[in-house]
Protein backbone atom coordinates (compact mmCIF):
# COMPACT_ATOMS: atom_id res chain seq x y z
CA UNK A 1 0.00 0.00 0.00
CA UNK A 2 1.50 3.47 -1.16
CA UNK A 3 1.88 5.51 2.50
CA UNK A 4 3.36 8.45 1.10
CA UNK A 5 2.07 11.69 1.21
CA UNK A 6 0.61 13.63 -2.34
CA UNK A 7 1.75 16.89 -2.69
CA UNK A 8 1.09 19.22 -5.89
CA UNK A 9 3.61 21.73 -6.70
CA UNK A 10 2.63 24.93 -8.41
CA UNK A 11 5.20 25.12 -10.98
CA UNK A 12 5.97 28.35 -12.59
CA UNK A 13 8.69 27.74 -15.14
CA UNK A 14 10.86 29.36 -12.15
CA UNK A 15 14.35 28.10 -10.17
CA UNK A 16 12.42 28.42 -6.99
CA UNK A 17 9.34 26.50 -7.81
CA UNK A 18 11.34 23.71 -9.67
CA UNK A 19 13.53 22.89 -6.54
CA UNK A 20 10.97 22.89 -3.61
CA UNK A 21 9.20 20.35 -6.49
CA UNK A 22 12.79 18.80 -6.19
CA UNK A 23 13.40 19.07 -2.41
CA UNK A 24 9.76 17.36 -1.71
CA UNK A 25 10.55 14.52 -4.15
CA UNK A 26 13.53 14.16 -2.19
CA UNK A 27 11.48 14.03 1.87
CA UNK A 28 9.91 10.97 0.22
CA UNK A 29 6.46 12.85 -0.78
CA UNK A 30 4.72 11.66 -4.36
CA UNK A 31 4.94 14.90 -6.57
CA UNK A 32 2.64 16.10 -9.06
CA UNK A 33 3.94 19.53 -10.83
CA UNK A 34 1.04 21.64 -12.09
CA UNK A 35 1.21 24.81 -13.86
CA UNK A 36 -1.83 27.92 -13.21
CA UNK A 37 -3.04 28.59 -16.86
CA UNK A 38 -3.92 32.32 -16.54
CA UNK A 39 -2.91 34.07 -19.67
CA UNK A 40 -5.29 35.74 -21.08
CA UNK A 41 -6.69 35.55 -24.53
CA UNK A 42 -6.19 39.51 -25.23
CA UNK A 43 -2.72 39.60 -24.32
CA UNK A 44 -0.01 40.58 -27.32
CA UNK A 45 2.83 38.01 -26.56
CA UNK A 46 2.04 34.66 -24.88
CA UNK A 47 5.69 33.51 -25.20
CA UNK A 48 7.24 35.64 -22.81
CA UNK A 49 4.86 37.07 -20.05
CA UNK A 50 6.88 35.67 -16.68
CA UNK A 51 5.05 32.96 -14.94
CA UNK A 52 2.39 31.21 -16.55
CA UNK A 53 3.10 32.22 -20.21
CA UNK A 54 3.84 29.31 -22.91
CA UNK A 55 7.55 29.51 -22.13
CA UNK A 56 7.00 28.86 -18.48
CA UNK A 57 4.59 26.24 -19.30
CA UNK A 58 7.45 24.77 -21.54
CA UNK A 59 9.82 25.81 -18.28
CA UNK A 60 8.22 23.64 -16.14
CA UNK A 61 7.36 20.33 -18.10
CA UNK A 62 10.59 20.02 -19.23
CA UNK A 63 11.47 20.54 -15.57
CA UNK A 64 9.14 17.72 -14.55
CA UNK A 65 10.40 15.76 -16.88
CA UNK A 66 13.72 15.90 -15.64
CA UNK A 67 12.25 15.24 -12.19
CA UNK A 68 10.11 12.21 -13.61
CA UNK A 69 7.20 13.36 -12.14
CA UNK A 70 3.78 14.50 -13.44
CA UNK A 71 2.90 17.55 -14.62
CA UNK A 72 -0.44 18.90 -15.82
CA UNK A 73 -1.69 22.59 -16.68
CA UNK A 74 -4.51 23.48 -15.12
CA UNK A 75 -7.10 26.32 -16.66
CA UNK A 76 -7.67 28.77 -14.43
CA UNK A 77 -8.29 31.74 -16.82
CA UNK A 78 -11.55 32.89 -16.21
CA UNK A 79 -11.63 32.83 -12.22
CA UNK A 80 -8.03 34.83 -13.18
CA UNK A 81 -9.62 37.64 -14.98
CA UNK A 82 -12.69 37.75 -12.51
CA UNK A 83 -10.57 38.28 -9.28
CA UNK A 84 -7.18 39.50 -10.41
CA UNK A 85 -7.31 41.47 -13.78
CA UNK A 86 -10.82 42.94 -13.22
CA UNK A 87 -9.79 43.92 -9.79
CA UNK A 88 -6.35 45.58 -10.60
CA UNK A 89 -8.02 47.84 -13.18
CA UNK A 90 -11.17 49.02 -10.31
CA UNK A 91 -8.80 49.64 -8.14
CA UNK A 92 -7.11 52.14 -10.52
CA UNK A 93 -10.37 53.72 -11.40
CA UNK A 94 -10.60 53.95 -7.31
CA UNK A 95 -7.37 56.16 -6.97
CA UNK A 96 -5.98 53.02 -5.55
CA UNK A 97 -2.66 51.65 -5.70
CA UNK A 98 -3.37 47.28 -5.98
CA UNK A 99 -1.20 44.50 -5.35
CA UNK A 100 -2.01 41.65 -7.74
CA UNK A 101 0.37 39.02 -6.45
CA UNK A 102 -1.33 39.08 -2.85
CA UNK A 103 -4.73 39.06 -5.60
CA UNK A 104 -3.43 35.84 -6.62
CA UNK A 105 -2.43 33.94 -3.84
CA UNK A 106 -6.04 34.68 -1.93
CA UNK A 107 -8.01 33.23 -5.17
CA UNK A 108 -6.15 31.55 -7.49
CA UNK A 109 -2.57 29.85 -5.38
CA UNK A 110 -3.82 28.94 -2.26
CA UNK A 111 -7.85 29.34 -2.87
CA UNK A 112 -8.71 27.50 -6.33
CA UNK A 113 -6.00 25.95 -6.65
CA UNK A 114 -6.23 23.93 -2.87
CA UNK A 115 -9.39 23.24 -3.73
CA UNK A 116 -8.54 21.78 -6.89
CA UNK A 117 -5.48 19.98 -5.55
CA UNK A 118 -8.46 18.30 -3.19
CA UNK A 119 -10.40 17.10 -5.29
CA UNK A 120 -7.45 15.02 -6.49
CA UNK A 121 -7.07 13.42 -2.92
CA UNK A 122 -3.85 15.58 -2.66
CA UNK A 123 -2.91 15.96 0.75
CA UNK A 124 -0.65 19.39 0.34
CA UNK A 125 -0.43 21.89 -2.45
CA UNK A 126 3.35 23.58 -2.20
CA UNK A 127 4.88 26.84 -3.93
CA UNK A 128 8.39 28.23 -4.55
CA UNK A 129 7.47 31.29 -1.99
CA UNK A 130 9.95 31.82 0.59
CA UNK A 131 8.45 31.51 4.11
CA UNK A 132 8.19 29.59 7.12
CA UNK A 133 4.66 27.90 8.99
CA UNK A 134 4.95 25.79 11.67
CA UNK A 135 2.14 24.65 14.14
CA UNK A 136 1.63 25.68 17.58
CA UNK A 137 1.05 23.25 20.10
CA UNK A 138 0.22 25.61 23.34
CA UNK A 139 -2.14 27.70 21.04
CA UNK A 140 -3.55 25.38 18.30
CA UNK A 141 -2.77 27.24 15.61
CA UNK A 142 -0.50 27.04 12.03
CA UNK A 143 1.60 30.18 12.51
CA UNK A 144 3.66 31.97 9.25
CA UNK A 145 7.15 33.42 9.84
CA UNK A 146 9.23 35.60 8.04
CA UNK A 147 11.89 32.96 5.86
CA UNK A 148 15.09 32.86 7.33
CA UNK A 149 17.08 34.81 3.96
CA UNK A 150 15.34 37.90 4.83
CA UNK A 151 15.77 39.12 1.41
CA UNK A 152 13.75 36.77 -0.33
CA UNK A 153 10.76 36.79 2.25
CA UNK A 154 7.35 36.48 0.54
CA UNK A 155 5.60 36.67 3.88
CA UNK A 156 4.30 39.89 3.01
CA UNK A 157 2.23 38.50 0.03
CA UNK A 158 1.28 35.85 2.39
CA UNK A 159 -0.90 37.28 4.54
CA UNK A 160 -4.02 36.41 3.34
CA UNK A 161 -3.70 33.21 4.22
CA UNK A 162 -6.20 31.17 6.51
CA UNK A 163 -5.40 28.68 8.84
CA UNK A 164 -6.80 25.84 6.85
CA UNK A 165 -4.75 26.82 3.98
CA UNK A 166 -1.91 26.88 5.89
CA UNK A 167 -2.63 23.37 7.24
CA UNK A 168 -2.17 22.23 3.73
CA UNK A 169 0.29 23.95 2.32
CA UNK A 170 4.06 23.49 2.22
CA UNK A 171 6.75 26.26 1.66
CA UNK A 172 9.84 23.79 1.35
CA UNK A 173 12.36 27.30 0.67
CA UNK A 174 11.72 28.69 3.84
CA UNK A 175 14.93 28.05 5.36
CA UNK A 176 16.98 28.18 2.32
CA UNK A 177 18.82 31.43 0.50
CA UNK A 178 18.38 31.74 -3.18
CA UNK A 179 22.25 31.23 -3.63
CA UNK A 180 21.22 28.07 -2.10
CA UNK A 181 18.56 27.14 -4.57
CA UNK A 182 20.21 28.21 -7.66
CA UNK A 183 23.13 25.88 -6.94
CA UNK A 184 20.71 22.95 -5.82
CA UNK A 185 19.33 23.51 -9.04
CA UNK A 186 22.76 23.34 -10.33
CA UNK A 187 23.84 19.87 -8.49
CA UNK A 188 19.97 19.07 -10.17
CA UNK A 189 21.00 19.63 -13.75
CA UNK A 190 18.21 21.62 -14.05
CA UNK A 191 17.50 23.87 -17.27
CA UNK A 192 16.23 26.65 -15.09
CA UNK A 193 19.09 26.64 -12.61
CA UNK A 194 20.14 30.19 -13.88
CA UNK A 195 17.14 31.80 -14.97
CA UNK A 196 16.52 35.00 -13.97
CA UNK A 197 13.50 35.91 -11.52
CA UNK A 198 10.43 37.09 -13.02
CA UNK A 199 9.78 41.01 -11.87
CA UNK A 200 6.75 42.39 -13.71
CA UNK A 201 3.17 41.80 -13.75
CA UNK A 202 2.30 38.87 -15.79
CA UNK A 203 -0.85 40.18 -17.21
CA UNK A 204 0.99 43.53 -18.17
CA UNK A 205 3.20 43.36 -21.17
CA UNK A 206 6.66 45.05 -20.60
CA UNK A 207 5.53 46.30 -16.97
CA UNK A 208 3.78 49.08 -18.67
CA UNK A 209 -0.18 49.50 -16.66
CA UNK A 210 -0.48 52.75 -18.00
CA UNK A 211 -0.57 51.21 -21.68
CA UNK A 212 -2.48 48.11 -20.59
CA UNK A 213 -5.02 50.46 -18.78
CA UNK A 214 -5.15 52.53 -21.49
CA UNK A 215 -6.42 49.69 -23.59
CA UNK A 216 -8.91 47.98 -20.87
CA UNK A 217 -10.13 51.57 -20.11
CA UNK A 218 -12.59 53.94 -22.75
CA UNK A 219 -11.86 57.80 -22.67
CA UNK A 220 -15.12 58.36 -20.42
CA UNK A 221 -13.22 56.24 -18.01
CA UNK A 222 -9.98 57.85 -18.11
CA UNK A 223 -10.76 61.50 -17.85
CA UNK A 224 -8.34 64.52 -17.35
CA UNK A 225 -8.66 66.97 -14.40
CA UNK A 226 -6.85 69.09 -11.99
CA UNK A 227 -3.38 69.14 -10.63
CA UNK A 228 -3.96 70.66 -7.11
CA UNK A 229 -1.57 71.58 -3.99
CA UNK A 230 -2.21 70.59 -0.20
CA UNK A 231 -4.37 73.72 -0.46
CA UNK A 232 -6.34 72.60 -2.99
CA UNK A 233 -4.55 75.42 -5.84
CA UNK A 234 -4.70 74.31 -9.41
CA UNK A 235 -1.39 73.66 -10.61
CA UNK A 236 -2.16 72.09 -14.00
CA UNK A 237 -4.10 69.14 -15.41
CA UNK A 238 -3.23 65.42 -15.17
CA UNK A 239 -3.64 62.99 -18.01
CA UNK A 240 -5.98 60.52 -15.63
CA UNK A 241 -6.25 59.00 -12.38
CA UNK A 242 -5.44 55.86 -13.33
CA UNK A 243 -2.26 56.96 -14.07
CA UNK A 244 -0.83 58.04 -10.76
CA UNK A 245 0.57 56.55 -7.53
CA UNK A 246 0.94 57.78 -3.92
CA UNK A 247 4.61 59.04 -4.39
CA UNK A 248 5.27 58.82 -7.95
CA UNK A 249 7.71 62.03 -8.86
CA UNK A 250 8.09 61.39 -12.44
CA UNK A 251 6.12 61.44 -15.94
CA UNK A 252 4.00 64.46 -14.39
CA UNK A 253 4.96 66.70 -16.94
CA UNK A 254 4.63 69.94 -14.50
CA UNK A 255 7.55 72.53 -13.92
CA UNK A 256 6.96 74.16 -10.65
CA UNK A 257 10.10 74.85 -9.90
CA UNK A 258 10.73 71.95 -7.01
CA UNK A 259 10.39 68.48 -6.82
CA UNK A 260 6.89 67.61 -6.58
CA UNK A 261 5.27 64.13 -5.81
CA UNK A 262 1.87 62.76 -5.66
CA UNK A 263 1.00 63.03 -2.61
CA UNK A 264 -3.09 62.35 -2.60
CA UNK A 265 -5.65 61.09 -5.26
CA UNK A 266 -9.39 62.41 -5.00
CA UNK A 267 -11.42 60.33 -7.64
CA UNK A 268 -14.69 62.51 -6.13
CA UNK A 269 -13.25 65.31 -7.63
CA UNK A 270 -10.68 63.99 -10.39
CA UNK A 271 -8.05 65.82 -8.58
CA UNK A 272 -4.19 64.90 -8.04
CA UNK A 273 -2.91 66.47 -5.10
CA UNK A 274 0.69 67.05 -5.04
CA UNK A 275 3.60 68.27 -2.83
CA UNK A 276 7.00 68.43 -1.86
CA UNK A 277 8.68 65.70 -0.62
CA UNK A 278 8.00 66.37 2.95
CA UNK A 279 4.13 66.52 2.39
CA UNK A 280 4.29 62.84 1.40
CA UNK A 281 5.65 61.54 4.70
CA UNK A 282 2.30 60.56 6.88
CA UNK A 283 2.21 58.71 10.54
CA UNK A 284 -1.66 56.65 10.42
CA UNK A 285 -3.62 55.11 8.58
CA UNK A 286 -7.27 52.92 8.33
CA UNK A 287 -6.90 49.78 7.35
CA UNK A 288 -9.89 47.10 5.96
CA UNK A 289 -10.03 43.71 5.16
CA UNK A 290 -8.10 42.21 7.84
CA UNK A 291 -6.86 38.79 7.94
CA UNK A 292 -5.24 37.27 11.41
CA UNK A 293 -2.92 34.57 11.48
CA UNK A 294 -1.37 34.58 14.71
CA UNK A 295 -4.58 35.84 16.47
CA UNK A 296 -8.57 35.18 16.14
CA UNK A 297 -9.05 39.00 16.19
CA UNK A 298 -7.51 42.38 17.54
CA UNK A 299 -9.47 43.08 20.56
CA UNK A 300 -7.27 45.92 22.09
CA UNK A 301 -3.95 47.56 20.95
CA UNK A 302 -1.33 46.25 20.22
CA UNK A 303 2.69 47.13 19.51
CA UNK A 304 4.25 45.82 16.17
CA UNK A 305 6.26 46.11 13.27
CA UNK A 306 3.83 47.21 10.07
CA UNK A 307 4.78 47.10 6.41
CA UNK A 308 2.97 49.06 3.93
CA UNK A 309 4.81 47.42 1.02
CA UNK A 310 6.61 44.46 -0.17
CA UNK A 311 9.87 46.44 -0.54
CA UNK A 312 9.32 48.62 2.73
CA UNK A 313 10.91 48.35 5.81
CA UNK A 314 8.81 47.29 8.78
CA UNK A 315 8.52 50.50 10.98
CA UNK A 316 7.29 50.07 14.66
CA UNK A 317 3.35 50.93 15.07
CA UNK A 318 0.30 50.28 17.32
CA UNK A 319 -2.34 49.01 15.65
CA UNK A 320 -6.05 49.50 17.48
CA UNK A 321 -9.27 48.05 16.62
CA UNK A 322 -11.98 50.13 14.98
CA UNK A 323 -15.72 49.78 14.41
CA UNK A 324 -16.91 47.32 11.17
CA UNK A 325 -13.46 45.55 11.43
CA UNK A 326 -11.04 48.27 10.46
CA UNK A 327 -7.35 49.00 12.19
CA UNK A 328 -6.01 52.21 12.49
CA UNK A 329 -2.57 51.77 12.12
CA UNK A 330 0.20 54.32 14.18
CA UNK A 331 3.77 54.49 13.23
CA UNK A 332 6.06 55.58 15.56
CA UNK A 333 7.70 57.99 12.62
CA UNK A 334 6.21 59.20 9.14
CA UNK A 335 6.27 56.91 6.32
CA UNK A 336 6.81 57.74 2.90
CA UNK A 337 3.93 56.79 0.04
CA UNK A 338 0.84 55.59 2.24
CA UNK A 339 -0.71 54.08 -0.60
CA UNK A 340 -4.35 53.01 -0.52
CA UNK A 341 -4.68 49.56 -2.17
CA UNK A 342 -1.66 48.55 -1.13
CA UNK A 343 -1.32 45.85 1.67
CA UNK A 344 0.02 46.95 5.39
CA UNK A 345 1.01 43.72 7.28
CA UNK A 346 1.72 43.45 10.88
CA UNK A 347 4.99 41.31 12.28
CA UNK A 348 6.09 40.67 15.74
CA UNK A 349 10.32 40.10 14.83
CA UNK A 350 9.30 36.72 12.35
CA UNK A 351 5.99 36.53 13.25
CA UNK A 352 2.71 37.15 10.73
CA UNK A 353 0.18 38.60 13.29
CA UNK A 354 -1.86 39.63 10.13
CA UNK A 355 -2.65 42.27 7.45
CA UNK A 356 -5.40 44.03 5.69
CA UNK A 357 -5.51 46.82 2.79
CA UNK A 358 -4.52 50.34 3.26
CA UNK A 359 -8.02 51.76 2.79
CA UNK A 360 -7.58 55.75 4.52
CA UNK A 361 -4.39 57.96 5.02
CA UNK A 362 -4.41 59.64 8.08
CA UNK A 363 -3.03 63.48 6.96
CA UNK A 364 -1.77 65.39 9.96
Amino acid sequence: MNTKKRVMVAMSGGVDSSVAAALLLEEGYEVIGITMQIWQKDQQDERNGGCCSLTAVNDARRVADQLGIPYYVMNFRDLFAEKVIHYFIRAYQLGRTPNPCIACNRYIKFGAFLQKARSLEADFIATGHYANVCYDQDIKRYLMYRADYKAKDQSYALYTMNQEQLSQTLFPLGKYTKPDIRKKAEQLGLLVANKPDSQEICFVNDNDYRKFLSRQLSKQEIKPGPFVNTKGDVLGQHQGIPFYTVGQRKGLGLALGYPAYVVALDPLRDSVVLGRDEEVFQQELLAADHNWIALDTLEGPLEVQAKIRYNAKAAPAVIIPESEGRVRVKFLEPQRAITPGQAVVYYRDDLVIGGGTIDQVIFQ
